[in-house]
């Protein structure tokens, strides 16, 4: 997990110019929400409608011309988290038995919802980490603000992103600490270790927020960031969140029939 938090605060990097990039910042933001929650408020067992989906997701990812390692390495360390939860899914008492060992029971119902969860985690994956990979963190604030989020709340998420890698390092520099004195060498004392770290950790933290936001006061700080500039959307814009209303109305209609 430390690995991908790592890989988010350097994902900043020269992008290329197509006309996914070309897109104002809420406009990518408004088109991966709406793929988004249609993908996940699809019923279960609607394969076609998936289909259609997925299709408009390739689409995106070949657009945008985001580095497929690079996704794909994202998603993986993603999905190995949910999978575990998604597991539970497979053991339900509806539909036919398929295959039974004592209590637990495989049935075609439970293939059919863990196919069904796992194809809606996968494509949501893949649309919001080509948004991660193509826009910048401070765009998607900035995104956040023009679409009308609490201010308050961005706020927070832009300390918590500014920060994160700060106390990323400084854990990192109390692991080191301890392996060169030779606290790791069982797994009880590694426990023990790690305990103490977090919890050091914790107290450092709140007490160097409460020093930043002191600080931050001093030199003008009012509470919440700055409202942006009224954006107005081209054309292109336009064609974009179009193009993703029409995809997921072609999916649910595909559905209704």
């Amino acid at each position: 997990m430390l690995l991908h938090i790592h890989s988010l605060l350097n994902s900043a990097k020269k992008q290329p110019r197509t006309f996914w990039h070309s897109l104002a910042p809420q406009t990518r933001l408004l088109c991966t929400l709406i793929s988004v929650f249609a993908i996940a408020l699809t019923p279960n067992g609607q394969w076609k409608t998936w289909g259609v989906y997925g299709l408009g997701v390739l689409i995106t990812i070949f657009v945008s011309r985001v580095s497929l390692r690079r996704l794909l390495a994202r998603v993986v360390i993603e999905f190995a988290f949910v999978g575990v939860v998604l597991l539970g899914t497979l053991f339900r008492p509806e539909g036919q038995v398929i295959w039974s060992w004592g209590i637990l029971k495989i049935t075609t119902t439970g293939v059919m919802v863990l196919g069904s969860v796992t194809l809606k985690v996968m494509l949501s994956l893949f649309v919001v980490n080509t948004l991660i990979l193509t826009t910048s963190i401070p765009d998607l604030f900035q995104a956040l603000l023009a679409l009308r989020t609490p201010p308050l709340l961005v706020a927070i998420m832009a300390s918590m992103y500014r920060y994160i890698d700060v106390l990323n390092r400084e854990f990192t520099s109390m692991r080191r600490a301890a392996i060169s004195r030779n606290l790791m060498s069982n797994p009880q004392m590694i426990r023990q270790v790690m305990g103490n770290a977090i919890g050091s950790l914790f107290i450092r933290s709140y007490e160097r927020g409460e020093l930043i936001y002191q600080a931050m006061l001093s030199r003008g700080y009012q509470g919440v960031p700055s409202s942006p500039e009224k954006l107005i959307y081209k054309k292109r814009d336009i064609g974009a969140l179009l193009w993703t209303g029409i995809m997921v109305i072609l999916g649910q209609i595909i559905h209704l029939i």
